[in-house]
């Protein structure tokens, strides 16, 4: 064999995941990083990044600040207030999962702890109207030492079991608040299913906050004195131990960091902050009930968190925003054209979020736009009962819809058959990868169009759960740190 003409030998298939001698591994890589952040979810990212942390929280003060200049009482109270309760909650649960990593299902029993504690202190229930800062300061503490008795036996638990156990603790408190009402000093402890009501509003040295603008700026400084605490908190030692036992808690208990006593302060921090979310949650409402603090509450706040990004203060900002102004979009007394927008507005979200090219995005919406024409056509034209059913309050987008989607007359099974059809198509649509999907995509958007006008668009407390469901499925595969969280270091 001629030394010229050596055959060159074939490469092995697993070559390139090897380590490489004397090649810098993050430079060869960057452009897979550059690819992450491209996209909405890139441009955010990038405006975050470029945005000091000081500056991200004075702008939002100074929006926030003037709501209460332009919105009537009722509007303060559904998208302030209610916002910035879900902001409180939301960053005290992102201390427990987003720094810490410990999966804590029963989060919802400190803010119940608070809110009932307050109102024990502070209303007719044993007589007590103790001054304010008093009761907040007892509150907290108490439900920093009920963060830490759960902590505890909870230490050595990870994952689903830390899960389980911190779940049957917050079903447990439900239970005790709802059934059991033992008698102290002649009166019900918690009020069982009536609760306690009659709760003294906040009263800072003789000025009572009884008004909703009032309420409004307290609670507003209160998530700012917390957004900043949080942030020095997470930029000192404790902030970058409680990352790395977020990342590997066998790792960072090599690397001599105190795991135990970090996930006892992650678990009294974040049960301090709801029980200072519970007083102020009692004080406005002037009463407490255990159907506020049930699993849809636990259920919104991982929302907000899982929207925004663990571990991001910004993200759970922005996740309580997104989270309270759709539910409040979405809510019974709303027209039902307001779902209409946001599921369409949703469905197109999703399609930014799963393709990168915006020539490709484009693409896809003219094709369901299309599609949906032609299907509507061609059935129309060979069975016009299936087409002449009537579009349900009309609307802003109604007239576009009664030509798009096909809307059955007389045939009741229709929308249940669909709905199995669209679950179908969703699990066929994560199996297929390249062009298939993109072109599966196309007609699984206009079923998931024709489900929601024939089935959930005249139920929109039912069609709020689906659409965040919908977006945060869609979310979580695309972008499992949420929209400003930082990805986690795992092994796949």
């Amino acid at each position: 064999m001629e030394s010229g003409n050596i055959p060159d030998l074939p490469s092995r298939p697993d070559e390139r995941d090897r380590p490489r001698v004397g090649v810098d591994e993050w430079v060869s890589h960057v452009e897979e990083r550059r690819v992450q952040y491209t996209g909405i979810a890139g441009v955010a990212r990038r405006l975050v990044s470029i945005v000091p942390p000081p500056a991200r929280l004075a702008l939002f003060a100074v929006v926030a600040a003037t709501l209460p200049l332009w919105m009537n009482r009722g509007d303060v109270f559904t998208y302030g207030i209610f916002t910035l309760l879900y902001v409180l909650l939301g960053l005290g649960l992102n201390v427990v999962v987003g720094f810490a990593g410990l999966l804590d299902l029963g989060y919802v029993a400190f803010f119940g702890f608070g809110a009932y504690f307050y109102g024990e202190l502070s209303s007719e229930q044993y007589g007590l109207h103790w001054p304010t800062p008093l009761a907040v300061l007892v509150v907290i503490v108490a439900s920093a030492i009920l963060g830490l008795v759960l902590g505890i036996p909870s230490r050595r638990l990870l994952g689903d079991y830390l899960a389980i156990v911190t779940l049957f603790f917050g079903q447990a408190f439900v239970s005790f608040t709802l059934a059991a009402n033992p008698t102290v000093h002649g009166t019900g402890l918690t009020g069982g299913p009536n609760g306690i009501v009659d709760i003294d509003p906040l009263d800072l040295f003789g000025y009572a906050l009884d008004t909703r603008k009032q309420q409004f700026y307290f609670l507003l400084l209160v998530v700012l004195l917390v957004v900043v605490g949080l942030h020095l908190l997470s930029e000192s030692r404790t902030g970058r131990a409680w990352r790395a036992l977020r990342e590997d808690p066998l790792a960072a208990e090599v690397m001599s960091i105190p795991v135990n006593r970090l996930k006892l302060m992650a678990f009294a921090f974040g049960a301090a902050i709801a029980g200072l979310t519970g007083c102020i949650f009692a004080s406005v409402l002037t009463a407490v009930s255990p159907g506020n603090f049930g699993l849809p509450i636990l259920i919104t706040i991982y929302a907000v968190v899982i929207l925004g990004g663990f571990g991001s203060l910004t993200g759970v900002i922005l996740g309580a925003v997104m989270i309270n102004v759709s539910f409040q979009f979405l809510a019974p007394e709303n027209p039902q054209e307001n779902a209409r927008v946001l599921f369409y507005a949703v469905l197109l979200l999703l399609v930014v979020l799963t393709l990168r090219q915006w020539w490709l995005r484009g693409a896809v919406v003219a094709a369901v736009l299309v599609f949906g024409i032609a299907v509507h056509a061609i059935v129309g034209a060979v069975a016009p009962s299936w087409t002449g059913g009537p579009v349900v309050e009309g609307g802003r987008l109604g007239r576009l819809v009664e030509d798009w989607v096909i809307l059955p007359h007389g045939h009741d099974r229709f929308g249940g058959i669909a709905y199995v059809a669209l679950v179908v198509a969703v699990l066929v649509l994560t199996r297929l990868h390249g062009t298939l999907r993109v072109v599966a995509l196309v007609p699984t958007i206009y079923l998931a169009a024709i489900v929601w006008e024939n089935s959930f668009v005249e139920q929109p407390a039912v069609a709020r759960w689906i659409l965040f469901g919908a977006l945060l499925i869609g979310l979580m595969t695309v972008r499992p740190q949420g929209l400003l969280g930082t990805p986690r270091v795992e092994i796949v």
